[in-house]
């Protein structure tokens, strides 16, 4: 393992060797249908509250991922999973009963990228197997962050839609499957946005420093990938984003940037306004659609920037503005 600025590189890449990513109904009526390893007409997972569906859901995923792995619970040495609910109940009670070691971890909806990134490290480190994980729920969401769903207020056009979903990814030290080449940790970045439903506006900048940081770092170009791939931005945040690079940093990424968040729905069709976010937003797409393609020979090397907006219903009461995070995962066939 080679650290250069805030990138590590790996000497032995780190293998992902299973992966799964489950959706509700509103996301299996997008274009990824197809490639989802589950789609639950019924979002309530059977549960008697939202919170308890969205566990329900991670614990599918989790499930799903070390079965396609074909290793079992006993044999994964660390899981580290997340979401957007307080103290990340939902991961907690997704993996309450699966009696393997647990490591939660917030970064808002850049947690598939940060799980996957100490995922890494840790085998690097030694580790045989480790699992990671992440979930968000509308519903649920919805009533953490902004109004009981019973309020029916109106969403601006700048507003995302929570992805109901999760996603899951077993790592290992060897065997066949997508490489973990290198991981990036990002830096908070805060430009002072405090609108809650422009959640594009305060993630683009730290996306736009990771992806920066990471081209200085490896000496690579946008040219250099067959993807550069965000996680949350959605449709806004994904033109701030370009924006960014091309007035800031004076690189042009448009031609290989894609968003999980434009990817899952279909924004002409679906009534979700600027797009997906949450944490199951780039966790389904990217355990699911976006590693099945990889698998199969239609991308080779994609670099995969989750992000966040690291705000809670606490700070946003008192005012506080939206501080924005994003971590990087280079995958190569």
């Amino acid at each position: 393992m080679h650290i250069n600025g805030k990138t590590v590189t790996f000497d032995n890449p780190p293998v992902i060797i299973g992966s799964a990513g489950v959706a509700g109904k509103k996301e299996g009526e997008g274009p990824l249908r197809e490639d989802f390893d589950a789609i639950f007409d019924d979002t309530s997972m059977g549960q008697p509250s939202y919170e308890l569906a969205e566990s329900a859901m991670m614990h599918d995923a989790i499930i799903r991922a070390l079965s396609n792995a074909e290793i079992s619970p006993s044999e994964v040495n660390f899981i580290m999973c997340g979401d957007l609910l307080d103290q990340c109940v939902g991961s907690c009670f997704a993996l309450k009963d699966l009696n393997i070691p647990f490591i939660g971890m917030f970064g808002a909806c850049s947690t598939m990228a940060l799980t996957l990134a100490n995922a890494s490290m840790l085998v690097d480190a030694g580790a045989d197997y480790c699992t990671a994980g992440a979930s968000s729920h509308f519903c649920s969401s919805e009533r953490q962050f902004r109004f009981p769903l019973e309020y029916g207020g109106q969403r601006p056009p700048t507003a995302q839609w929570t992805v109901t979903g999760a996603g899951a990814a077993v790592v290992a030290k060897q065997g066949k499957g997508v490489k973990i080449k290198a991981v990036h940790i990002g830096t908070i970045t805060d430009l002072g946005i405090k609108d809650a439903n422009n959640m594009g506006a305060a993630m683009a900048p730290a996306a736009a420093r990771t992806i920066n940081d990471f081209l200085k770092d490896t000496n690579t170009t946008p040219y250099d990938y067959d993807m550069i791939l965000t996680g949350d931005l959605g449709f806004t945040g994904s033109k701030l984003l370009n924006e960014i690079m091309n007035i800031e940093y004076n690189t042009d990424i448009s031609k290989m940037h894609n968003d999980c968040g434009l990817m899952i729905y279909n924004l002409k069709e679906q009534d979700v306004n600027s797009g997906g976010s949450g944490c199951g937003c780039s966790a389904s797409v990217l355990c699911s659609h976006i590693l099945k393609d990889m698998r199969n020979g239609k991308l080779n090397k994609v670099l995969f920037i989750a992000t966040g907006a690291l705000m809670s219903p606490t700070s946003s009461k008192q005012g506080q503005p939206i501080p924005g995070i994003a971590h990087a995962v280079l995958l190569e066939k």
